[in-house]
């Protein structure tokens, strides 16, 4: 048995210095903190997803510019930094704000109450905020000689939450009086960080701030946030072999498993390491279990806001080009759907040519998250009213019971086809290879649709933890069941799999050729 009782891991704990003095374990990024903080650049802004640890890395800046030296004892910026410089520090955290000008307002006047006392500066409630942060600025350079470091953790998150709602143009108001006073104070100020999801280019940070630096996509800073691999090996065996021993892998296994889970994330062509969702890499390790936490944890709530039709563009995101002008500088609110998935965490960079990235989805956790979202709207069924139905169709897969299994598939495109408009356009087969693609891949399994193998081309490919499914579709006014069945065994569609442990199973599908659903299945 592997003992890690004395470890501990920083479950939602987004304090550095929680992190430091309570001895929870820290993945030790402060070499690249001091590069980033000690770069000549003044304003730096960093879009990474949700819950991808940027409240951490915001969080150990203000403990290094605030020049709190102890708890960075045994870390790697101890063999970089000489002087330890202790700097005022007005930091933002945005996340807190609302989404309505009346508590955003509020949230900015709170603050800057905050650091009015910290700096006895004589309270001004009624002056306008822009004027507050000024005074802020100059103040605490005038009182410790030293000039400031301002942090702005989240500062799109009142904008994503007021956008496309008549609350937005306030906020917006209100974020270009506020931030447009940081260039016009720069001799007061070391250094300007801004972190965010998403870009609203329209406000004053980026429109005044003409000199912000992205370092979103620099090499260097690829894996400033995130677990890399190497990281992952380096810090997190006990854990590992715990994981390996509960779901009973070798260790390889079940790195292996954890890769497929939740690695596979770049942030820069220059660099492309593979970077680890942090969150939910860390309550994997926490809990031995693999499970799909980012999405459970809230991070799919926005994608209806900025992706229309999502159900019907899936396929276009598996392999998704955009021109890096769009990718790096777009506005999220014209950049379409691609830009919003990428900056959100749901695709990421998989290759680069002569400015064209290559965008796709990262990992089994976000394919299944993604595909559970968009499965209700395809079948028109209330998520209630799937979400029963899809336990039992993967249970049913799971130790292949067939008649159950298709009962339940046969149940979740009923009439589907035929009823859902905005398939009107597809050709019937393709019709019914989206929704099934869709319904298999929301309920967690590997699927591959039209397949080439030496003989031909498979349909779908459905694979569980034990089985692979080969399927062959045909219409009933194309041959059904018995055109299918002899394909099958025509071109053996089986023969490619038969080297893999599991079991694998040819079904032959018949599906209605008006739309109205599946009409017979056969076993071959």
């Amino acid at each position: 048995m592997v003992e890690t009782n004395d470890r501990r891991l920083p479950v939602g704990i987004q304090s550095f210095e929680k992190i430091r003095k309570c001895g929870y374990l820290y993945v030790d990024k402060t070499d690249i903190i001091w590069q980033l903080a000690n770069r000549n650049k003044t304003y730096n802004y960093l879009s990474r997803p949700r819950r991808f640890g940027k409240s951490v890395l915001v969080d150990t800046l203000e403990a290094y510019f605030m020049g709190k030296k102890e708890l960075f004892e045994g870390l790697k910026i101890m063999q970089m930094e000489t002087e330890w410089v202790k700097r005022p520090v007005i930091r933002l955290d945005m996340s807190q704000a609302g989404a309505e000008p009346e508590s955003l307002k509020g949230y900015l006047d709170y603050t800057f109450q905050e650091y009015e006392s910290l700096y006895e500066i004589e309270s001004r409630d009624n002056s306008p905020l822009a004027t507050r942060l000024i005074e802020i600025i100059k103040t605490a350079y005038n009182k410790t000689g030293q000039q400031v470091a301002i942090l702005i953790d989240e500062y799109d998150s009142p904008l994503q939450h007021s956008w496309k709602t008549p609350h937005h143009e306030a906020c917006t108001s209100i974020y270009r009086e506020v931030f447009a006073v940081l260039k016009s104070q720069d001799k007061y100020e070391k250094f300007v960080f801004i972190t965010g999801i998403t870009k609203f280019t329209q406000i004053s940070i980026f429109s005044v701030l003409n000199n912000l630096s992205n370092i979103s996509f620099e090499p260097e800073y690829a894996a400033i946030c995130g677990i890399t691999k190497e990281e992952l090996l380096r810090d997190f065996k006990p854990e590992i072999n715990k994981l390996a021993e509960y779901e009973g892998k070798t260790f390889d296994e079940a790195v292996a498993q954890l890769a497929a889970y939740y690695d596979g994330y770049h942030f820069s062509y220059d660099n492309m390491v593979d970077v680890f969702n942090p969150f939910s890499l860390i309550n994997a390790l926490a809990d031995s279990k693999l499970r799909n936490y980012w999405a459970s944890s809230g991070a799919t709530s926005l994608l209806p806001k900025f992706v229309d039709d999502m159900e019907i563009k899936m396929k276009n995101f598996e392999d998704c080009p955009i021109d890096s002008d769009t990718l790096e500088t777009s506005d999220v609110t014209g950049g379409g759907a691609e830009l919003f998935l990428y900056q959100s965490g749901y695709l990421t960079i998989k290759s680069y040519t002569e400015g064209i990235y290559i965008l796709g989805i990262p990992n089994y956790e976000v394919r299944k998250a993604l595909y559970k979202i968009v499965l209700p709207a395809l079948t028109m069924q209330s998520n209630a009213q799937v979400i029963t139905t899809q336990n039992m169709l993967l249970y049913s897969l799971n130790i292949c019971n067939l008649p159950e299994a298709m009962k339940c598939l046969k149940a979740l495109i009923a009439d589907v086809p035929y009823s859902n408009k905005k398939l009107a356009s597809m050709d019937m087969e393709v019709r019914y290879r989206l929704i099934m693609s869709t319904i298999f891949n929301a309920i967690g399994c590997r699927v591959e649709v039209e397949k080439m193998i030496a003989t031909g081309r498979i349909d779908m490919v459905v694979q569980t933890t034990n089985y692979i499914y080969v399927l062959e579709l045909k219409l009933s006014n194309n041959g059904g069941i018995d055109a299918a069945t002899e394909q099958i065994r025509a071109k053996q569609y089986a023969e490619p799999f038969k080297a893999d442990k599991r079991k694998v199973v040819a079904l032959a599908i018949e599906l209605d050729e008006k739309g109205k659903g599946l009409v017979d299945w056969n076993e071959v």
